[in-house]
C-alpha cells in the first residue's frame, strides 16, 4: 500500500514509517493533517508492511469509540499498534487512561505505536497531562495536502494500482468538477472503475458523464 501513496512533499513521513515498521527498533509516531490528506492510507500501509514480520493491527478510533475502552483490550500483545483518529477520544478521561496504559506497555516492550489526528498532540486538549506529554514526545509529522498537479499524479497512481490507465484529460475533468480532497476523488475513481469493468469501457470523459447522468436519474 505504500506503493500506491504519492509521497510528494510528505516523503520524510513515509520514509520514517517504513523504517519504523520494517526495522528492529520500536517507537511512537504521530501523523496529522486535514481530512483527505492521507493519514488513514499511511496508517493502513504501515500496518500491512508491519504484519509481514510482526503482529500488527489497525484500529479506527472514531468508529470504535462507541464500544468503550474495551476496544483496546489485548492491544499490548501486538508489536505494532496503529490508532487512526485518536483525536476522536481525546479529552475523555476514561479513554485517555486506557491509552496511557497502552502507550506505557508498548514502550516497555519496545513496540511501535502509530497514531493519527487532525492536529499535532501539542494542540489537543488532554484530560490526562501525562498522556499528552508522552504523545508530544512522539515523532510528529504534519502531512501537506497535494497540489493540483500532485493530485492528478496521485489519481493516476491509484488507477495503475487498480490495473488501468487514467488519461490526463479524464483526471483533470474529475478535479474540476468534484471536491479536491483525495478521499472523495479516490472513492469516485474506484466507483467509476467498477462501472467501467462492468460495461467493458475505458474511463473516458464521455463515459463518466453517462455514468453520472444515469446515477442522477435513478
Amino acid at each position: 500500500m505504500f506503493a500506491s501513496f504519492l509521497a510528494a512533499r510528505n516523503l520524510e513521513a513515509v520514509e520514517h514509517l517504513q523504517r519504523l515498521v520494517g526495522g528492529p527498533r520500536g517507537g511512537a509516531v504521530w501523523i496529522c493533517g486535514p481530512s483527505g490528506s492521507g493519514k488513514t492510507h499511511l496508517l493502513q500501509a504501515a500496518c500491512v508492511r508491519a504484519s509481514e514480520s510482526m503482529r500488527a493491527g489497525y484500529f479506527p478510533l472514531r468508529e470504535l469509540a462507541a464500544l468503550g475502552i474495551e476496544a483496546l483490550e489485548g492491544l499490548p500483545q501486538l508489536a505494532c499498534v496503529c490508532l487512526d483518529d485518536l483525536d476522536a477520544v481525546a479529552g475523555r478521561l476514561e479513554w485517555e487512561g486506557a491509552l496511557f496504559r497502552l502507550h506505557r506497555e508498548i514502550e516497555e516492550q519496545g513496540g511501535r505505536l502509530l497514531a493519527s489526528a487532525r492536529m499535532p498532540p501539542a494542540l489537543l486538549s488532554w484530560s490526562l497531562p501525562d498522556l499528552g506529554s508522552r504523545l508530544v514526545a512522539s515523532a510528529v509529522f504534519q502531512l501537506r495536502p497535494l497540489d493540483e498537479g500532485e493530485q492528478q499524479e496521485a489519481l493516476q497512481l491509484r488507477a495503475r494500482a487498480r490495473g488501468f490507465e487514467l488519461p490526463d484529460e479524464t483526471a483533470r475533468w474529475l478535479q474540476r468538477r468534484f471536491p479536491r480532497d483525495m478521499t472523495t476523488l479516490y472513492d469516485l475513481l474506484d466507483a467509476l472503475d467498477e462501472e467501467a469493468l462492468v460495461a467493458q469501457r475505458r474511463l473516458t470523459v464521455p463515459f463518466i458523464r453517462s455514468v453520472l447522468m444515469r446515477r442522477l436519474q435513478s
